[in-house]
């Protein structure tokens, strides 16, 4: 297996996606790790470390920064870091390619380089969510696409479902369609067209889920238009800051409130593991003729090592194959 780093994408980069890469192909020997970046960046970081036989530096010149504007930036900087790795995954070079930068670049390179799946129109954005079962919930379209259609939400089901089943062995997944109310007359036209698509599926559906019952597990699968899901997932990552900015007050604001704070801490430790996304390594972007996983922005090196994990159990599983054979076999889109 031949996964490609973006080295040069993310708030801590190059630092962390070399940290990342040296943990995971220390781990993997199997895997052929291919750091994509500035050699003039990236060698003096490699320099005192013992560096496995499984991983090289493929000189990329140029960087898209996080405030470039996503298409320009892609089309004009060919020689970018993010746009080679694309490049190496479309040529056979890499089965993968994972960076934390810019995320509508990311789908840029997606799109115009790695190229979308035969007889997908919108790929989408899968990032996991916490969930107070352990388990998560894997929502798209969470940010990729701001308007969708009701047979892109069908599209966003099958391939979610496949993607439970193939990477975390969810023999069968429950998908359920984010909506203001579970009855199937509930909710906006898109909603109530893409019920029905939804519902024709070879696939476990369970009707609308109100995103109240998200965390508590209510499905595997979440499937919603970009902008709703967006709009769910900033919320819910506010209101997790928000409670431990608030508890860290409450527990600091006296030496009995101090003590209690040192008692619960083991509690708080785990539940802020649960919470944290760099235990999930990165978001894949489903409908692409190839793998492509987008890292968080502020990825450490434990972050990239589990969106190497995650990538290579993607490709253990066939799964970019898995989901062509079924979008071309069932024929979901016309």
């Amino acid at each position: 297996m031949r996964v490609a780093i973006d080295a040069m994408g993310g708030d801590h980069a190059p630092q962390s996606n070399v940290e990342g890469a040296l943990a995971a192909a220390k781990e993997w020997s199997d895997t052929e790790i291919i750091l994509v970046g500035d050699r003039e960046q990236l060698d003096p970081l490699l320099k005192g470390s013992e560096v496995p036989s499984n991983l090289r530096l493929h000189h990329a010149a140029e960087i898209i920064e996080a405030d470039d504007e996503p298409v320009r930036a892609v089309r004009r900087k060919k020689d970018a870091s993010m746009v080679v790795a694309g490049r190496l995954v479309r040529e056979g070079e890499a089965e993968a390619m994972i960076s934390a930068g810019n995320t509508g670049a990311l789908m840029t390179t997606g799109l115009l380089v790695v190229g979308r799946m035969s007889g997908i129109e919108r790929p989408a954005l899968a990032p996991m969510i916490p969930t107070m079962d352990g388990q998560g919930v894997l929502a798209l379209d969470l940010g990729a696409n701001m308007d969708a259609k009701p047979e892109h939400l069908a599209q966003y089901a099958l391939m979610g479902s496949i993607y439970r089943e193939k990477v975390h062995g969810i023999r069968t997944p429950r998908v359920g369609l984010l909506n203001v109310g579970t009855e199937e007359t509930k909710g906006n036209e898109l909603t109530k067209a893409a019920y029905p698509l939804i519902q024709q599926l070879p696939i476990h559906f369970v009707g609308n889920v109100e995103a109240r019952d998200v965390l508590t597990g209510a499905c595997d699968v979440l499937v919603c238009d970009g902008f709703a899901g967006n709009i769910l997932l900033k919320a819910l990552e506010g209101t997790a800051e928000a409670i431990f900015s608030i508890l860290k007050q409450e527990f600091t604001k006296s030496l009995k409130n101090k003590l209690a704070a040192g008692l619960l801490m083991p509690s708080f430790r785990g539940l802020k593991e649960m919470l944290d996304y760099k235990e999930h390594g990165g978001a894949p972007l489903l409908g692409l003729s190839g793998l492509v996983v987008k890292g968080h922005g502020s990825s450490d090196g434990e972050a990239i090592k589990n969106a190497v994990r995650q990538a290579r159990t993607a490709i253990q599983s066939s799964l970019t194959e898995s989901i062509s054979l079924e979008i071309s076999g069932k024929r979901v889109v016309e």
